[in-house]
């Protein structure tokens, strides 16, 4: 008996192209495995429907004869059927309220959530994600929307050359674009008033490495952040390069009490007893470039007040712009009030009143917030995630979804990122029921 798996249509915007598996290694888990592979007809998936026929896949309107349903982004509640089991990114373990309705409606048919985002080896280490893929395409958008920025400044720059990550037929593409930026750089120089040009990067993750992977095209030194300053003053800098700052935790943030010294682990376990220095750096940066991984119980780094202040003391501040990669809608950068997206990427935020308007034009700070980068290099971004999904496919094929939660025979990793099982929470994700608690309430 075969199982049949299902790959669900991505249509929550026009810009959603990804497919969990590609069609390659859809032909490798049908041939390999007892199972079929059933995907919905789509006009806008990066591979077409033909690509996945000829790999031996069936394209078929209606997944409900699918046991188990695959899928990139939430899944609108209309779809779900009793006692299925969906795999997904379903953005719902912080209690995201915008997405309580669904899970409300996955508890209420009995059925089985597993969250790409907890599938995690021994080490804690997340095994499916699009980290880097968000990096590479958040830089792009980054450097497009310096140059867009600089030329309402009227100041003449390379950076205007390069388009938006979606725009490029290839990150390949994207690459050599800002390759030929680089050489410009290295030949020609930058114009005077923005050396040195410092691009500083909040984080070190798979977010901040992929950004970096672009940013690392263009002729560049590197700079401590506690050298920052000195470098500054001492004037070594040229205008035949850009510069960047990498910042870590010890460098953002710092013990309350004086007598204290910065702990990584204290920080991770005790948040509060720390608090940000990260506006010490921001007069020194021309781009920032925000990567980092934060929930509320984290200090916030590019406050309001400090982004105000800044606009108080220096009449033309040198930051310009924001690439808030991560995103978290007033978090850790707290003038990213709201998202953007591949279309209208960018707004200025004006720190005096505290007010944004979409473009590059006006006083304040330009900042991108696309909540959906991955999307913007779907081709790259598929083959990455699908490399990485197809060998637990057979596995989560094999699982008894029929019995008790402790006798699925799901592998460990897998296991650890079961939300629901038959509408129920599993140990792990009991303090869910809180949320669920408050949906209700706020009906």
């Amino acid at each position: 008996m075969k199982t049949r798996i299902g790959i669900r249509r991505e249509e929550k915007n026009l810009w959603e192209r990804r497919a969990p598996l590609i069609p390659a290694h859809v032909r490798e888990i049908i041939k390999n495995n007892p199972v079929e592979i059933w995907l919905q007809p789509s006009s806008i998936r990066i591979f077409s429907d033909e690509d996945y026929l000829q790999e031996g896949a069936r394209v078929e309107e209606d997944l409900a004869p699918c046991a188990i349903i695959f899928a990139i982004k939430e899944i609108p509640i209309q779809f779900f059927k009793k006692e299925g089991v969906y795999i997904f990114f379903s953005h719902t373990i912080k209690g995201q309220s915008h997405n309580m309705p669904m899970l409300q409606r996955m508890i209420d048919l009995e059925c089985t959530l597993i969250d790409y985002e907890r599938i995690v080896n021994e080490e804690g280490q997340r095994l499916l994600f699009f980290g880097v893929q968000a990096g590479q395409a958040g830089m792009v958008d980054t450097l497009w929307a310096l140059g867009q920025k600089l030329n309402h400044e009227k100041i003449k720059n390379p950076f205007s050359l390069i388009k938006l990550a979606h725009e490029y037929g290839s990150l390949v593409a994207a690459k050599e674009a800002i390759k030929k930026v680089g050489w410009q750089i290295h030949d020609r120089g930058l114009d005077i008033s923005l050396v040195p040009l410092v691009f500083g990067f909040a984080g070190y993750g798979n977010v901040s490495q992929g950004a970096q992977e672009i940013f690392n095209l263009l002729p560049h030194k590197e700079v401590e952040p506690e050298k920052i300053a000195t470098f500054f003053e001492k004037k070594n800098y040229s205008s035949n390069s850009v510069y960047k700052v990498v910042f870590k935790e010890e460098h953002m943030v710092k013990p309350i009490k004086t007598n204290q010294k910065f702990d990584l682990q204290d920080y991770y376990d005790n948040p509060q007893k720390y608090r940000s220095i990260f506006d010490s750096y921001l007069s020194f940066l021309t781009v920032l470039v925000n990567c980092i991984f934060w929930t509320p119980k984290y200090p916030k780094f590019a406050t309001r007040k400090s982004l105000r202040q800044l606009f108080i003391e220096e009449d033309k501040p040198r930051l310009r712009i924001i690439g808030d990669i991560s995103c978290d809608i007033e978090g850790s950068v707290e003038c990213t009030v709201k998202a953007t997206t591949p279309d209208n990427p960018v707004f200025v935020y004006d720190p005096l009143e505290e007010k944004a308007r979409d473009g590059v034009e006006g006083r304040g700070i330009v900042v991108m917030a696309t909540d959906n980068l991955p999307a913007e290099i779907s081709l790259e971004s598929s083959i990455f995630f699908s490399n990485a999904l197809k060998p637990l496919v057979p596995a989560i094929a094999k699982a008894d979804f029929s019995g008790d939660f402790a006798d699925c025979s799901l592998p460990d990793a897998v296991k650890k990122a079961v939300i629901l099982y038959r509408g129920k929470f599993t140990p792990d994700y009991e303090y869910m029921k809180n949320f669920i608690n408050k949906f209700k309430g706020e009906k």
